[in-house]
């Protein structure tokens, strides 16, 4: 019997429609007991054979009719209990109106209208009652009699018991629900099914009293702060956390363990979602032709992504990198219905093809991306630095006054404020570069000018080369994960929150504005190392240890999104301020551009950043050889 049931996955519909009939038939004939109280002699002199003959007749109708043999008998839930009452409802309208057309031919009922009352309560109740047998029955032959691994849910709501349904409708399931806890005092000492709730706080003397290994978190809605909390409180108890990240499936009665999954880093670093202003987007976007530079790469791929949600008239995309444009031309063109997508593998230095582009397709919004943004690499090859993201967006700023573009939106970076290396001071020299144009065309008194927008943040989160997939990829091979200082901070935010917002500062800007993002708070990058470990399931410095390497070439131990000298006025929208920055000369920012493009092609990389900490005076290199070239106060 027992290895029946285990090589059993899911009831045959014969058999379900088999046991119902039976079932069907024992309530009917129950009924008539019922009805004449268990005398069977009045029983049968009523004749009951006809009767029940078509009650069956009219429950197999039913039954086909509704579809109540569909559900997966193991995984019986309310949503299958409510289809049996519809197929019991439905047979019992057939019978009494097949009673009153009999009774209208022949002058008597065919069965009598108080069974087929009595019946219909009869037979839902045990149709529902045997699944629920069966269901148990599947369960512990499946695996149920096994040990498990004991788990606590942190959520004693609606999703708490859907939560609680998944892990005992899953045969193959390794976990076994012991208790939940809950922050609304009001559920303390009370139980779902059996299972007691507790409060938060005891969470770790539940942890050590059942052994748990695991942490669920099945709340709909939970804070960012809130589930930093409850995941660090569990990692203090050893215990690895998941959350269920949906419920629509299980609502459904399709109760799916995989919609179990284990929290990652990133779901602790993002924030609160973001409420945009979608009709001034979609009135600035629809339509248009946008282009976007950097296309390839985290920010911009992203920003292709929602921009194209607005349906532009047509997504021109620009990058070098021809594997990754390729992968996201194919993502893209998928999902485009009325926009046009125009791809170009392209240099935003080759002025040729940059100026062939624009006059092809005449953009109407520029969102520049395109930049090169490792630190260290920078600052052993500067000049490309200078040349792509100081010479590659003075073009395209020029090409975008040129071409009469409405909007020109540059995206730059926390590490351009009081930058300690190159590609920071390349970045912020960008920024000068664009604002300067801005408030020249200004003054020119061109009605109809361009409008320079910057935006200004900090790291985001799983970008490419960033530090999580680095963290990620040590910890895959056992260690150890490398920081540079046990005091280094940065700032983070998640790929599309960054990329909202950018698109929300480019269409508020009004032109010469520099945009910064709330960030939140910085993060220790060695805390962020622990929490990877320990939400890995492994022990620091046992399973795996983390080491310090030192400060590389230009890096910081904090980053910053406002210099000294700096401080911000307030926007419409709560997490994005406008910097109030130290303005220059256009003329003046021109000149040193030019002087600066005759060291490029001298090679002269000394006298290159000189320059640099000329136009750019806050910017003293840190851990780099051009600390030499610093002067002293």
């Amino acid at each position: 019997m027992i290895r029946i049931i285990n090589r059993l996955t899911v009831l045959p519909r014969y058999i379900v429609i088999l046991i119902d009939q039976f079932l069907i038939l024992f309530s009917v004939s129950l009924a008539f007991l019922l009805r004449f109280n268990f005398d069977t002699t009045i029983v049968l002199e009523y004749n009951p054979f006809p009767g029940i003959l078509v009650f069956l007749l009219a429950s197999l109708f039913s039954t086909f009719m509704t579809k109540s043999y569909a559900g997966i008998v193991r995984y019986t839930g309310i949503q299958d209990g409510l289809r049996i009452v519809r197929t019991e409802l439905l047979s019992m309208v057939l019978i009494v109106l097949i009673n009153l057309i009999y009774h209208y031919n022949a002058g008597r009922n065919i069965i009598p209208f108080s069974v087929v009352f009595i019946s219909f309560f009869i037979s839902s109740l045990l149709l529902y009652q045997y699944r629920l047998m069966v269901k148990n029955v599947f369960t512990f032959y499946k695996g149920g009699h096994r040990s498990k691994v004991p788990v606590i849910v942190f959520g004693a709501g609606v999703a708490g018991f859907l939560t609680k349904q998944a892990l005992e409708s899953d045969m193959t399931s390794q976990y076994k629900l012991v208790a939940f806890i809950d922050d609304d005092p009001k559920k303390n000492g009370k139980d779902i099914n059996g299972i007691k709730i507790y409060s938060v706080d005891k969470l770790g003397e539940l942890a050590k009293k059942f052994k748990a290994k695991k942490l669920i978190i099945a709340i709909k809605r939970i804070s960012i702060d809130r589930k930093n909390e409850i995941v660090d409180e569990a990692l203090n108890h050893q215990l690895r956390v998941s959350y269920v990240t949906s419920f629509e499936k299980w609502i459904r009665n399709n109760f799916d363990v995989k919609e179990i999954r284990d929290v990652n880093i990133e779901d602790l670093l993002g924030r609160e979602v973001i409420r945009l202003n979608n009709g001034a987007i979609e009135a600035d976007l629809t339509g248009k032709v946008i282009c976007i530079t950097g296309a390839a790469g985290s920010i911009g791929s992203e920003l292709a992504r929602q921009a194209l949600s607005f349906k532009p008239q047509k997504l021109i995309l620009i990058d070098q990198a021809e594997s990754p444009l390729y992968e996201i031309e194919r993502e893209l063109t998928g999902k485009s219905l009325q926009t046009t997508i125009v791809v170009f593998v392209a240099d935003v230095c080759n002025k040729v093809r940059m100026h062939r582009i624009f006059n092809d397709y005449r953009p109407q919004i520029l969102f520049h991306a395109a930049a090169y943004k490792h630190v260290p690499l920078m600052e052993s090859n500067p000049s490309e630095a200078v040349s792509v993201n100081i010479f590659g967006t003075r073009q395209l700023a020029d090409l975008a006054v040129e071409f009469k573009l409405q909007k020109f939106v540059m995206i730059s970076t926390d590490k351009a404020v009081n930058p300690t290396n190159v590609m920071g001071c390349t970045k912020r020299i960008a920024e000068i570069y664009v604002q300067s144009l801005d408030r020249h065309l200004e003054l020119l008194g061109k009605a109809s000018k361009t409008s320079f927008v910057t935006t200004r943040f900090g790291n985001v989160l799983g970008s490419n080369g960033s530090v999580i997939p680095i963290f990620k990829e040590q910890i895959q091979k056992g260690g150890p994960l490398t920081v540079t200082h046990p005091d280094i901070t940065r700032y983070f935010m998640t790929i599309p929150e960054a990329c909202e917002l950018v698109i929300e500062a480019g269409v508020m800007g009004q032109g010469g504005e520099i945009f910064i993002f709330d960030m939140g708070k910085p993060m220790k990058i060695y805390d962020l190392a622990k929490k990877m470990v320990m939400l890995s399931g492994k022990e620091l410095n046992k399973d795996i240890e983390i080491v310090f390497t030192g400060l590389r070439d230009g890096e910081k131990l904090y980053e910053e999104l406002l210099n000294d000298k700096e401080n911000t006025i307030p926007t419409h929208h709560e997490k994005i301020m406008k910097a109030k920055v130290s303005e220059y000369q256009y003329d003046e920012i021109c000149r040193n551009l030019d002087l600066l493009e005759d060291f490029i092609h001298d090679r002269n990389e000394h006298k290159m950043v000189t320059l640099m900490k000329e136009i750019v005076p806050e910017y003293k290199s840190n851990y780099s050889r051009f600390q030499v070239l610093d002067v002293a106060p």
